[in-house]
């Protein structure tokens, strides 16, 4: 089995049942941690529905799709944010395509889609209980940051020139 990545449309079903995936997943580990409970369902449907994706469209945004064997396997969006910089978001991999080499293709692929978009510089965030996210990030050559954005659930910003 091989792994493909392209862009994908930020409103195709394969995009959202990704967004779907990343949101539940993430929602639910944060919940669990400080709440000892999953996330409310109709908590769930409001914020899935809130991020649309919109912003991962060209021509200041771009939303990329992993495929494994064909079938879709995870997603990474990038978005300008001025001239020079780029958002990496969304980087996930649902849990049965881990420890493929699935994420690390993915990012590169963002950085590539930042670089073409004029980006110079990819920055992002996350949270401390994502250490397999943080690891990732820094294993591809991404340094810990000040903060950049006032995000609430943010606990990690990172950032990496793009050459």
């Amino acid at each position: 089995m091989t792994w493909t990545v392209a862009p994908e449309p930020y409103d195709s079903p394969v995009a959202a049942a990704l967004w779907r995936a990343y949101y539940t997943e993430v929602s639910d580990r944060w919940y669990l941690l400080h709440e000892g409970r999953r996330t409310d369902p109709g908590e769930l449907e409001r914020e899935i529905g809130r991020e649309t994706g919109a912003d991962l469209a060209p021509p200041a945004g771009q939303l990329l799709v992993a495929r494994y064997g064909g079938e879709p396997a995870g997603s990474a969006g990038v978005r300008l944010l001025d001239g020079t910089v780029a958002e990496l978001t969304r980087v996930f991999l649902y849990p049965g395509m881990r420890g493929r080499g699935g994420a690390a293709l993915l990012v590169r692929a963002a950085e590539d889609a930042a670089r073409a978009l004029g980006a110079r510089r990819m920055i992002l965030d996350t949270r401390g209980d994502l250490v397999e996210a943080r690891a990732l990030y820094a294993r591809l050559g991404y340094a810990e940051t000040e903060p950049h954005n006032a995000d609430p659930y943010a606990e990690h910003w990172f950032g990496k020139a793009l050459s």
